[in-house]
């Protein structure tokens, strides 16, 4: 039986022998932006056994967040990060770290950064100065959602190669989808499928990196999935 410690007290016996929280020790994971997929994220970390992650935002809980988000009707009003910490402490007992406040890349980070903000401008400026070819970081995920498909990238910021690749996928951001009032389009299911395919790939890769994978299996640096129609496709840099 796997230990429980103080921090993380879920118990992991069913899924222990695909991610071992004990292996994976007080690695620190970062979540910056806990909105429509960051939110499902965190919680799904915390079911996992993570111990040791942080949440990022500085927005609050509105009532259009409760579709497509983690949250309850309690939460609205409340700094997302509180309310998701409570969330997570409900949920499964684990006691998570947040951070109230933008992140501008001079803080500290830790071996995983799930990068989740609202807009490309920020993900672009938190990329250059706090990953890229920052040798404390290993693996940095990023999703992207519209309303009936997702992309999740996955990738070594140390590896020139996938560095470039990623790069290249980068754009401005997108005029808001003039069709709901101005606001873009969300779906809580899409949001919750990238969230899967994000933990899923940070599964894969700590089980890549301990040797403990399938014999042969290589972490892909993109997944596309659609759902009208249902398709996946994935592609290495």
């Amino acid at each position: 039986m796997p230990s429980i410690n103080q921090v993380n007290p879920i118990n992991v016996v069913r899924h222990i022998k695909v991610f071992s929280p004990d292996t994976f020790g007080q690695r620190r994971v970062d979540v910056i932006g806990v909105g429509a997929s960051g939110s499902w994220l965190v919680l799904q970390l915390a079911k996992l056994g993570v111990s040791n992650a942080h949440a990022w935002d500085f927005d609050t809980v509105a009532e259009h967040n409760l579709a497509n988000q983690a949250f309850g009707p309690d939460d609205v009003g409340k700094p997302k990060v509180e309310a998701l910490a409570r969330l997570v402490k409900a949920q499964t007992g684990a006691v998570i770290t947040t951070h109230n406040e933008p992140y501008h890349g001079q803080q500290q980070l830790g071996e995983v950064v799930f990068l989740l903000t609202d807009t490309m401008k920020s993900r672009k400026e938190i990329w250059l100065r706090a990953i890229k070819y920052k040798p404390m970081v290993k693996l940095m995920i990023e999703t992207r959602m519209d309303a009936d498909n997702g992309r999740i990238y996955a990738i070594n910021p140390c590896q020139p190669a996938e560095v470039n690749g990623w790069e290249s996928t980068l754009y401005d951001d997108p005029v808001a989808d003039p069709s709901v009032c101005g606001a873009r389009i969300t779906i809580g299911s899409t949001a919750m499928m990238l969230a899967c395919f994000a933990t899923w790939q940070f599964m894969r890769w700590f089980a890549i990196s301990q040797g403990t994978a399938p014999a042969g299996e290589k972490l892909e640096n993109e997944i596309f999935f659609g759902l009208r129609p249902t398709f996946t496709s994935a592609n290495k840099f």
